[in-house]
């Protein structure tokens, strides 16, 4: 009884805090599994995206598979150190940490799902002149919250895109092949092109031959 009470009281503290459970990652019903792909080979954000998307519920694809996948590509990853504050002698002491991620989702067909963005995160650290140790491992613990924010931000970024499109009507599927080789966007068709017909014309009654007159 005693758990269940605590558990209780945990939980609305949580709530009162502001913090809610996530739902899972809203992507298309027909989204093959998930690779992620990074201009840097060894990308800690890239292993952070893999663990996130599995946490959210989607299929991760093998590195080494051949077969088509849906790519979360990680086009660019920029760190800076901008100067904030400074001393009497015009030394810096603190600083502004800026990292800013350029990523795209793509359909296993390579079209686009969530268009081509940058996210930008910053943390403020104090780097007094005299304590560059001190400064170092400080400024190590911030970058790794920031790519774990920056993960956490490029998933809501694909839900929050995801939803939208549905929220408007937009169809998130795939593109369908149409005739003559021409490849027409699910959903409603463009202004001058056809909508391709999905269902059968109904048939139109022959009519009966006309009986020949009788003779007498």
């Amino acid at each position: 009884m005693t758990r269940i009470l605590l558990a209780l009281l945990f939980a609305v503290g949580l709530a009162g805090c502001g913090f809610h459970m996530r739902n899972k990652l809203m992507l298309p019903a027909d989204t093959a599994a998930v690779k992620v792909v990074s201009t840097a080979p060894y990308s800690e954000l890239a292993k952070l995206l893999r663990r996130s998307l599995l946490a959210s519920g989607a299929t991760l694809a093998d590195d080494d598979s051949t077969a088509p996948a849906a790519q979360l590509q990680v086009l660019s990853e920029r760190w800076g150190d901008l100067p904030i504050a400074i001393d009497a002698q015009g030394r810096a002491q603190e600083y502004s940490l800026r990292y800013a991620v350029i990523f795209i989702f793509r359909r296993e067909d390579g079209s686009e799902l969530v268009p081509q963005q940058v996210i930008e995160l910053s943390r403020d650290y104090v780097s007094p002149p005299t304590d560059a140790t001190g400064t170092t491992t400080e400024r190590e613990i911030l970058a790794d919250e920031l790519r774990r924010d920056m993960s956490a931000s490029i998933i809501r970024r694909i839900d929050s895109v995801v939803r939208n499109e549905l929220r408007e009507g937009r169809s998130i599927s795939a593109p369908v092949e149409a005739v003559d080789g021409q490849v027409i966007p699910a959903g409603p068709a463009p202004a001058g092109v056809p909508a391709i017909q999905t269902t059968l014309p109904t048939a139109k009654p022959v009519p009966e031959p006309a009986s020949p007159p009788v003779q007498d």
